[in-house]
């Protein structure tokens, strides 16, 4: 017996409803994907004999078209109506900045309404960990220029507010973007509000000196999820060359937490990752270290 179409309460299959659509019914947005590249990138010392210096590093293009002309912002564009955001993300990152074949995962969606002066823009930002040493960098498409800034996070101010069932957390962070002699700096001003099972969080920006569009928050928020990570995942290895010691190792972590850590801890944490070799350092000036890898296949032992 052939099986009855369903239909809507107007009496239409799906196909009739959608040959009869109206796709102009809704205004709609336009969309786009934002890309936050983290790097840690090493600065050599005059002196052999000290250790080399690491910093967190986040790529930035300088925008060489209005809005926002000759400002900083994140590497991005607008998706086109046939591609998905995975593939505007890797696209934009590509004819802006000249980075290919790097893996991303999606951060966050920001959909404020004015934040971008041009029409309704929705963003879906993108975050990636990357070895600097393997990428060339080089600006084009409509970037008047393209480069890694060294980023510093600071909590200006901290407190908390107890309510009946819940509280109020409110912080201020300033984040401090420098390249040569440029220099980009804001504040982030972010409340947390619980009530019972309820959580609400108010990202605002309450200086800005130099970011184009929102983007000092997309860079604050990432920089906080980023710390989250690699707490429990593993895409700290990412920015690890083959061959590492377990002090370069956990400097890098150390970089991204932002504070210190006791070896003896940190080696128990990472015990699982990583797997030790027969090979030693060679630098000059310093004992050989032990090299280690990581280990990519430690969920199935």
């Amino acid at each position: 017996m052939p099986k009855k179409p369903v239909t809507d309460r107007n009496g239409l299959t799906e196909e009739q409803f959608l040959q009869s659509y109206d796709a102009g019914r809704y205004e709609r947005p336009s969309v786009t994907v934002d890309m936050l590249i983290f790097t840690v990138m090493e600065q050599e010392q005059d002196n052999y004999r000290k250790l080399s210096e690491k910093s967190l590093q986040l790529l930035m293009i300088q925008r060489g078209e209005h809005p926002y002309l000759g400002q900083w912002a994140l590497p991005g564009g607008f998706v086109g109506v046939d591609e998905s955001l995975e593939d505007a993300a890797l696209r934009e990152l590509y004819s802006e900045t000249n980075i290919d074949n790097v893996y991303m995962e999606q951060l966050y969606t920001w959909g404020d309404v004015g934040r971008d002066p041009r029409m309704r823009v929705i963003s879906s930002s993108y975050i990636a960990l990357v070895d600097r040493k393997t990428l060339d960098v080089q600006a084009g498409d409509d970037a008047a220029d393209a480069g890694w800034f060294e980023v510093t996070y600071d909590v200006l101010e901290s407190g908390r507010k107890e309510l009946a069932e819940g509280y109020v957390e409110e912080q201020k962070i300033r984040i401090t973007l420098q390249k040569e002699d440029v220099e980009l700096t804001g504040v982030v001003a972010i409340t947390e509000t619980v009530q019972g099972h309820v959580r609400r969080v108010r990202r605002e920006i309450a200086e800005n000196h130099g970011f184009a569009f929102d983007h000092l928050k997309m860079i604050q928020y990432a920089i906080e999820r980023l710390r989250g990570k690699v707490e429990y995942t593993d895409i700290i290895f990412n920015l690890m060359p083959p061959l590492f010691t377990l002090s370069e190792l956990q400097r890098v972590y150390e970089i991204i937490l932002g504070r210190e850590l006791l070896a003896p801890a940190f080696r128990r944490k990472i015990a699982d990752s990583v797997t030790e070799t027969e090979e030693f350092t060679k630098d000059a000036g310093h004992r050989p270290s032990k090299l280690y890898r990581y280990r990519a296949d430690k969920g199935s032992r």
